[in-house]
């Protein structure tokens, strides 16, 4: 391994490990979200605790912590195994953030955001499969997996050579939703519009 690529693994890890749901709830003086919702320091748990604009906050930065390192590791020519590793590492800093205890998210935000380098081409695809799985279903969860299931067959299609490296990142993401699979499986996993409506009768 390269001074190179071993320095953008590390690099990418500690982006991951900037929480940017418990930094922008903190700032918005919001609850911390793995106190809340479903715990889950990530988008969709924001989403249901602060709303649209704090969300989408949130979502971006998960994305951009991504995208940046694999992105510059890229440009460095790193070689498609360690642009995978280099990927997997900004999910692993996300979902085990160094400076929040080792305890964060899922890790689809900044998945998507790794991928997003390979080409725009397959973040639209990637994007689309997840927006259609949750309108469909109304489970965010479901999204992300299927999701992480068709991507490596997108990559495939689209840049062959990155198929293996993908196929690594989507089995840690269906690793991470072991226990939505379960809920799902069960009928027990929550959808996004019902949180939402619940909220609103509350408020009545």
């Amino acid at each position: 391994m390269s001074a190179i690529a071993s320095g953008m693994i590390i690099f990418a890890y500690l982006c991951g490990s900037i929480s940017s749901a418990i930094l922008v709830c903190k700032i918005a003086e919001l609850p911390d979200p793995r106190t809340q919702g479903s715990g889950n320091p990530g988008a969709t748990n924001v989403l249901r605790i602060g709303g649209k604009a704090v969300a989408a906050c949130v979502l971006v930065f998960d994305i951009l912590k991504g995208m940046v390192p694999v992105w510059l590791a890229y440009l460095l020519h790193v070689t498609p195994l360690f642009l995978g590793l280099t990927a997997i590492a900004s999910c692993l800093g996300h979902i085990y953030p160094l400076f929040f205890h080792f305890r964060g998210g899922k890790g689809v935000a900044t998945a998507l955001g790794t991928i997003a380098p390979i080409g725009w081409d397959l973040t639209s695809l990637m994007t689309g499969t997840w927006l259609l799985t949750v309108l469909l279903s109304g489970y965010s969860s479901l999204g992300a997996i299927v999701s992480a299931l068709i991507a490596p067959f997108y990559v495939w299609w689209v840049k062959p050579q990155f198929t293996f490296p993908v196929s690594m990142l989507s089995g840690l993401i269906l690793l991470r939703h072991h226990d939505n699979i379960q809920r799902l499986w069960r009928g027990q996993e929550s959808k996004i519009w019902k949180r939402k409506k619940a909220r609103e009768e509350e408020k009545k």
